[in-house]
């Protein structure tokens, strides 16, 4: 891609311009408004002191414990020991890194769409939605996992693609590591690259097969190495885990696989957040047990309610809002009607989702696996707004293809009619 940019100096220019208005446009919001810092990164802020000043690793606790996967707190220590030595206040400093954090996440976004589409305008186009849609502007101002989240996720689909289309084992190893990263930041990733490894093998099996090799050859020539390129990716995801679960076991003496926090679940068994339904009472179970004892009850009792709430409410809930960082004042708008932009990316992408279930030999299905298995896993949790941001660069692309679709096919049209 590096020599095609060289060759195609219009189109660099281009990128370097998109490049430009997207670090104006974050710095311009980090220095216009008064950023509000949110009880999450208040805990967050705790804990990085507790672990500096007393060697605990803890949230909302004094006493070790595994509430939240490691790879943000991890981060904002390294920044408040910076901080320290440059003698600045570190969440200033934590912004000012996220941008630059931001900036790169718009070139994996770039690759993803170009590796997805094999096409230059969908690719660029995505890139500049995403250098201007503010969500992705906003989470800069937020001392939250988001943007480093986007950020390595980003990284992992894109080496993931990547490792599709080379069948490399060290491009699989590197994939591995990458979600790794991704889930001590943000843990509900882990289990991406099963359904992505599913999906590579049915592409795999039902290609057209090689004439010198049998049929029956060649299919079990393409699962021994898909699988195997899984195990690669599963063990190095593992290794990349490992130091987690070593201190989880030596410090807690029990096995955390990711965090231990269970709240978002029982959370997410309220009918529109309705906090007042008390449809079970508790008396003394623990948090997972009356989240089970909620959900028995309210699908038995309240079925309608419920089989609502658990498919088009959180649906809705999650997807028509965008995530508005921590938040601040007075609100940053770079353009006018900015939720517009927004629900029209997340409508533009659902015929190609489901254009992508008839036409799945692709690589952009692999974007729509994402889509589908994470909005699966939010189902099941509170919904938020903020839920849908590390997916929204998918939406984009998948938004951006179907409108360059549509716009080709209009000018092949006028093309033909100017020809006859």
């Amino acid at each position: 891609m590096v020599e095609w940019l060289k060759r195609n100096k219009a189109w660099t220019i281009a990128i370097v311009l998109i490049f430009l208005l997207a670090a104006w446009l974050r710095t311009d919001f980090l220095t216009s408004v008064k950023h509000t810092v949110s009880h999450d990164t208040k805990y967050y802020d705790e804990m990085v002191h507790r672990l500096l000043d007393k060697g605990i690793y803890a949230y909302k606790e004094e006493v070790p414990n595994a509430r939240v996967t490691p790879g943000y707190p991890l981060f904002m220590t390294g920044m408040y020991l910076v901080a320290d030595q440059i003698n600045v206040e570190p969440f200033p400093l934590i912004r000012w890194v996220q941008v630059l954090v931001s900036l790169a996440t718009l070139l994996l976004i770039y690759m993803i769409a170009y590796q997805a589409t094999r096409n230059k305008w969908v690719a660029i186009v995505s890139l500049f939605i995403s250098a201007i849609y503010h969500p992705f502007i906003w989470a800069n101002g937020a001392v939250l996992t988001e943007t480093l989240a986007l950020f390595f996720l980003m990284g992992y689909l894109s080496m993931q693609l990547h490792a599709f289309r080379t069948q490399r084992k060290r491009d699989a190893a590197l994939a591995g590591i990458l979600l790794g990263i991704t889930v001590l930041v943000r843990a509900e990733f882990l289990p991406l690259f099963v359904p992505l490894y599913g999906l590579f093998l049915l592409q795999q099996w039902f290609r057209p097969k090689s004439g010198q090799m049998t049929e029956r050859t060649s299919k079990l020539a393409v699962f021994k190495k898909v699988v195997l390129l899984g195990i690669i990716t599963g063990l190095c995801l593992s290794a990349t885990m490992l130091p987690w679960w070593i201190r989880n076991v030596v410090s807690l003496n029990e096995f955390v696989l990711t965090a231990s926090q269970s709240n978002p679940f029982k959370a997410g068994t309220y009918p529109n957040k309705d906090y007042s339904d008390k449809i079970v009472v508790q008396n003394g179970m623990s948090q997972n047990e009356y989240a089970w004892a909620r959900i028995k009850a309210g699908f038995t009792q309240q079925t309608w309610k419920y089989v609502k709430w658990y498919t088009v409410g959180k649906l809705k809930y999650t997807y028509t809002h965008m995530f508005f960082g921590s938040g601040h004042s007075p609100i940053y708008h770079a353009y006018p009607r900015v939720a517009a932009l927004h629900l029209l990316i997340i409508y533009g992408a659902i015929i190609p989702l489901l254009a992508i279930i008839w036409r799945w030999r692709q690589p952009a299905a692999m974007l729509a696996v994402v889509i589908i298995i994470m909005t699966m896993i939010r189902l099941v949790f509170v919904p938020e707004y903020r839920y849908n941001f590390t997916v929204m660069p998918l939406f984009i692309i998948l938004s951006t293809w179907f409108g360059i679709y549509i716009l080709q096919k209009i000018g092949l049209y006028f093309g033909r009619r100017k020809t006859a």
